[in-house]
């Protein structure tokens, strides 16, 4: 990819990350990692960096435990962050942002779809969930649940469907596709911004079904971990990811 390409490139990227803002909870701690948006990851090129949690590593307990955080961020995002950086060298894609690698997943090598996905998946994931979260979602984003699942509950329920049927490891999403919610799931690391999603779209919500993410506090009990898993959603979070997907 030659200069003009890639800045031709990044520009793109830029618009279409219109859609996908980021918000900041606050940091009162200390941590070695650097502070970053998720648009700032969307945008990044090689090397790419693993950014600070939102929040304290304890703050989501009891619903998320401490050493699970610790080992979720420390461990398994900064593996894929690393694995990323050294699956891109000498590659086509080594000066490509993340969004734009996310964008063409299947030309990529196993290593690059696997590693890509995995930095975009945790990085989102961190940003939808909150201390302050639980409760239910309110305005155009409650309006729309309700009209495309008939209530609330029901829609919980078809997203816990969608979780603890995706056999092994993967993601659960709801997603925006034309305007329209949808739930999906996805293997392993790839999500619905990717080219290989049978569902494609904007993800405003996404749940980590990897076994590494809940099997400390949970062991098999996927079901367990998926009904905590509300009480730290930040719904104030998802509504700006899909008032930003239908604009």
């Amino acid at each position: 990819m030659n200069r003009k390409s890639f800045l031709k490139s990044t520009l793109a990227s830029a618009l279409a990350l219109t859609s996908i803002k980021s918000w900041s909870f606050g940091r009162s701690y200390n941590s070695k990692f650097p502070v970053m948006s998720l648009e700032q990851t969307m945008l990044e090129v090689a090397p790419f960096s693993l950014p600070a949690l939102p929040y304290s590593p304890e703050s989501l307990e009891p619903s998320i435990d401490k050493t699970t955080m610790e080992i979720h961020h420390g461990r398994h995002h900064k593996a894929y962050v690393d694995n990323l950086n050294k699956a891109v060298v000498g590659t086509a894609v080594e000066k490509a942002s993340l969004l734009d690698i996310l964008k063409e997943a299947g030309k990529q090598s196993p290593a690059i779809r696997n590693n890509a996905g995995g930095h975009w998946n945790h990085t989102f994931f961190w940003n939808i969930l909150s201390p302050k979260g639980g409760g239910v979602p309110t305005g155009a984003l409650a309006d729309a649940i309700t009209a495309t699942f008939g209530s609330f509950d029901k829609f919980k329920e078809e997203f816990a469907k969608a979780a603890t049927g995706r056999f092994g490891s993967g993601w659960a999403w709801l997603l925006v596709q034309d305007k329209k919610l949808v739930i999906s799931s996805t293997p392993n690391q790839d999500n619905p911004l990717m080219d290989v999603a049978e569902k494609k779209g904007e993800p405003i919500l996404g749940l980590d079904v990897w076994e590494h993410a809940y099997y400390l506090k949970y062991q098999n009990k996927r079901a367990d971990y998926i009904a905590a898993f509300w009480n730290v959603v930040s719904w104030d979070a998802v509504s700006k990811n899909f008032e930003n997907a239908v604009k």
